[in-house]
């Protein structure tokens, strides 16, 4: 099957990519072993200067680099921006970093003499979402090349530009040839890749689902993997906090990247007191904030990935609401082309409800009434969900104590 990238702002096709057979995934797969052979020979000098020339790369393309993350999954165009700035300075930063972490190590043991060396392992394949499109692959493969690996990418299939244009980006900083590539495949072909006797380790970051889909794979041809999955991250108002203070950063949270990202705040656990100030603040906060074209600068939330997506969205806010939410702003789908979703408020939520037990992956907050602090972390902590939280009080010694050691993220 083709992979179609969609504007999620227009719904207009932007090209189709033809996926790959297996048979030439797996001779992938193959020149990628070969190439790794000769890439953990290469010195920590060699493998920085070509992280130096991507940092450059990014610094100079960033423009055009956010153009194709608006296009193809909405990102506003200035926080696309941001990321490739981000994704330079990961660059830069294992350019600096990475011999000295890898170091080897001396060890007190009763031998004549013990230590550890950090090897490389292989082939990594990495299973990559499209909320960070540049991001999320570059913070895994700057250090995973820094270490002497090869790196393959199964990126989402609704980016497809921009996993190509990612692997370009290496190309042109000078990496070997077959020491990074893209794989064009839908997620069918995802555990042959796996079974792969070429590929030594698996990295996934992506909802719950398809980190256990292949954590399930992995483990059964005995592959180290490491996951990052869903969030829903509390932030906990207790009862002397500055709510004033607190409800700037309650919506920066909630509305990067349009809602969409695992460590977004998604519950507000807001104590009785200062439930009724946290309301209006945030719904006048989340009203102000503009929703458009994400390749305008001054959008700052732009459309939902995909349609469905949205849809899904949409249908988890509407049981949260039959369930007894009550919504404060926004709740519904916008009239015209596109995936939009406003900024949407809901309160009297609880547990049973979606918007308390799921992941809600779109700019929703919500607000949970609680009676006192402790009930606030109680609540907080009542979720299968990890990641992070944060919590707001004028007292930062006892907010350290519980960050520390109450809150479970």
């Amino acid at each position: 099957m083709p992979l179609i990238a969609i504007n999620p702002a227009t719904d207009a096709v932007i090209r189709e990519y033809q996926e790959i057979p297996p048979r030439v995934a797996a001779e992938v797969v193959d020149h990628s072993h070969r190439a790794f052979l000769a890439w953990r020979q290469t010195g920590f000098e060699e493998r920085s200067q070509v992280m130096r020339s991507a940092a450059r790369i990014l610094r100079e393309r960033a423009s055009d680099y956010a153009r194709l993350m608006a296009e193809e999954m909405g990102k506003p165009i200035t926080q696309g921006k941001a990321e490739c700035e981000k994704c330079a300075w990961v660059c830069d930063y294992y350019a600096e970093h990475a011999k000295a972490f890898l170091a080897p190590e001396t060890v007190e043991t009763d031998a004549s003499k013990s230590y550890v060396t950090f090897k490389p392992l292989g082939v990594v394949l990495a299973v990559m979402p499209w909320n960070f499109p540049f991001w999320q692959v570059f913070r895994f493969a700057v250090p995973a090349l820094m270490a002497g690996n090869v790196g393959i990418l199964k990126h989402a299939s609704n980016v497809p530009g921009c996993a190509l244009a990612i692997e370009d980006i290496f190309r042109q900083a000078g990496l070997p040839a077959n020491v990074f590539r893209t794989l064009l495949i839908g997620s069918k072909q995802v555990a042959a890749i796996i079974e792969h006797p070429g590929v030594q380790a698996v990295t996934l970051t992506g909802s719950t689902p398809a980190g256990r889909a292949v954590a399930k794979k992995a483990g059964s041809v005995l592959k180290k993997t490491v996951l990052e999955l869903g969030g829903s991250d509390p932030y906990v108002i207790l009862s002397d906090a500055d709510v004033e203070a607190a409800v700037g950063t309650c919506v920066a949270s909630r509305l990067i990247n349009s809602g969409q990202s695992c460590i977004n705040a998604k519950r507000f656990v807001v104590v009785a007191s200062q439930r009724e100030r946290f309301e209006q603040l945030l719904v006048e906060q989340m009203k102000a904030v503009k929703m458009g074209d994400p390749l305008t600068p001054e959008t700052e939330v732009g459309p939902q990935a995909r349609s469905e997506l949205r849809d899904e969205l949409h249908e988890q806010v509407e049981r949260s609401i039959d369930e007894g939410a009550r919504c404060l702003l926004g709740g519904y789908i916008p009239d015209g082309p596109g995936s939009f979703y406003p900024p949407t408020v809901l309160t009297d939520v609880r547990k049973g409800m979606p918007a308390f037990d799921e992941e809600l992956f779109g700019p929703v907050a919500a607000i949970i009434a609680v009676p006192d602090d402790d009930a606030a972390i109680h609540v907080a902590n009542d979720s299968s969900f990890g990641l992070g939280a944060a919590v707001f009080t004028a007292d930062v010694r006892r907010g350290e104590e519980i960050a520390a050691d109450r809150l479970e993220a």
